[in-house]
């Protein structure tokens, strides 16, 4: 077997490397044929063992037992599928393609153990600080209760016989124009218990606006009204009479 001229880091030119050998009908095998179902297979399953690490470890969905087992059993197809990727990749030369799956292998491990550890530790500071801010509430809560049972029982002592406000409305009368309002006061002390009634009587005066009244002119028969007209007849010119303003004033019946 014909072996690659290219290294692992230069991509580009190995991948060009690796189509032209698929390629040409002269070369034995066909590494594109083992590359890309190995590389599907170890992409596939590296996503389900991240999913089964989230929902193990983060979401708490699936039994930390289970979970583990789960990628235990799922570690050698991931395993396989990057030998497969590796052994295509490397033109059928098992050396290096062993190399280049540890190396893969590798990396991926150490990536997935820097995230989970990451997520631990952002977990933990989340709740950290939940559990502090929680822990500040009760104590203030509690010294708040403490705080306040001496002054409630205080007050209890001092205020047992006061109790002020209004019992109910007695009664309530309206008249033409009036309206009145009664009830008990309970006023308490130590002493005892006093009882006052009081009535208070409020009258609501409503008057009627006056509208002026249109009158007619004793000169020219002409109707208007006096206030709009400044008092004047807008047909004759003549001045109104004081009668005549003062029943143009008058309220209607």
């Amino acid at each position: 077997m014909p072996q690659s001229e290219y290294k692992v880091r230069q991509v580009r030119a190995k991948t060009n490397e690796v189509y032209e050998y698929d390629h040409d009908d002269e070369k034995p095998g066909k590494p594109l044929h083992i590359l890309i179902p190995g590389g599907l297979i170890a992409l596939a399953t590296l996503g389900l063992i991240i999913f089964i690490v989230y929902q193990t470890w983060f979401e708490q969905n699936i039994g930390e037992t289970l979970g583990l087992t789960l990628c235990l059993i799922l570690a050698p197809f991931y395993v396989g599928g990057v030998f497969l990727f590796s052994y295509g990749y490397e033109l059928y030369n098992i050396p290096r393609a062993l190399r280049l799956t540890a190396i893969i292998v590798f990396v991926t491990l150490a990536a997935v153990v820097i995230v989970v550890v990451l997520f631990v530790v952002m977990s933990n500071s989340k709740g950290g600080g939940s559990s502090s801010s929680s822990k500040s509430k009760s104590s203030s809560s509690s010294k708040s209760s403490g705080s306040s049972k001496p002054a409630s029982q205080s007050n209890s002592g001092l205020g047992a016989g006061m109790v002020a406000g209004m019992a109910k409305k007695s009664s309530s009368s309206s008249s033409s124009g009036g309206s009145s309002h009664g009830g008990n006061i309970f006023i308490g002390g130590l002493g005892g218990t006093r009882v006052e009634t009081r009535e208070v009587t409020k009258e609501v005066i409503k008057e009627v606006p006056k509208e002026p009244m249109p009158i007619t002119c004793p000169f020219c028969t002409r109707s208007y009204i006096p206030v709009e007209q400044n008092y004047v007849c807008p047909s004759c010119g003549a001045a109104t009479p004081v009668e005549l303003i003062e029943e143009s004033q008058e309220p209607k019946k």
